[in-house]
């Protein structure tokens, strides 16, 4: 069994994003890069089926610029057998990024696709369920249990109400929540080997997709700061504050 992870490149959950001076943009430079966090779960999750020996080739992909590299080496010191980087500098909406995943599906045949639910920059959460109504797949998100049996892949899902089992048939593709797994961290040994194995580029337009932009980025700005609470002496000032002042109560 085949299975594809796709991975991106966003700033690292540690750090405090800020917009540049002119609110273009956020600004990234010298900010530290990591792997999304729920691709990081989704990584996890196909290494734990190699290791059950359910899934015997693990593709780690990423959409982005050549940077992105490094967090396919993790990926692949995390437990990935390869590494295709679709490279472009190019900031992609997600239907740009699905659109590059479904050419890549396409070459590679994979039985089942794992990726995060969503991105921690973007915080879309479209891509998935894109790539599946553009490949064809079925889909379940927000994946908190995975199993595999008879052909099929069985996924437990949050929602609202609680949870909701699904079974589908392969291939299929599925987005990770974050009580999906605990990553593990990349031993020494195995960031060296990662070193070694295959990582192949291609681009956008070698996989004939187009690019495109559809939204335009007017601005980036922080949000108004919080102003101070107050104390009050006893319920008749409290009364009184959400009253006259807040207006919350009448």
């Amino acid at each position: 069994m085949k299975v594809l992870v796709a991975v991106k490149r966003v700033v690292d959950y540690n750090v405090k994003v800020r917009p540049k001076s002119d609110n273009t943009d956020v600004d990234l430079a010298n900010v530290k890069m990591s792997i999304n966090p729920f691709c990081e779960i989704a990584v996890e999750e196909a290494v734990r089926l190699k290791e059950k020996g359910v899934a015997t080739e693990i593709i780690a992909v990423s959409v982005g610029p050549q940077q992105a590299q490094e967090q396919l080496r993790t990926a692949l010191a995390l437990g990935a057998d390869r590494a295709i980087l679709v490279n472009t500098d190019d900031v992609l909406e997600p239907l740009s990024i699905a659109k590059c995943l479904k050419a890549v599906c396409d070459s590679e045949s994979p039985d089942i696709v794992l990726m995060g639910k969503q991105a921690i920059d973007g915080d879309n959460n479209q891509t998935g369920q894109m790539l599946a109504a553009l490949a064809g797949y079925g889909q379940a998100t927000f994946a908190s249990e995975l199993g595999l049996e008879d052909g099929q892949v069985r996924v437990t899902r949050e929602v609202d109400g609680g949870l909701q089992t699904l079974s589908l048939k392969l291939p299929a593709i599925v987005t990770a929540d974050l009580r999906l797994n605990e990553p593990r961290y990349a031993s020494l040994p195995n960031i060296m080997k990662a070193k070694k194995k295959p990582l192949d580029m291609s681009s956008p337009a070698d996989l004939g997709v187009d690019t495109a932009a559809r939204v335009t980025l007017l601005g980036v700005e922080l949000p108004a700061e919080r102003q101070a609470g107050i104390v009050v002496e006893d319920m008749a000032q409290l009364m009184d504050k959400l009253k006259n002042e807040a207006k919350v109560i009448s």
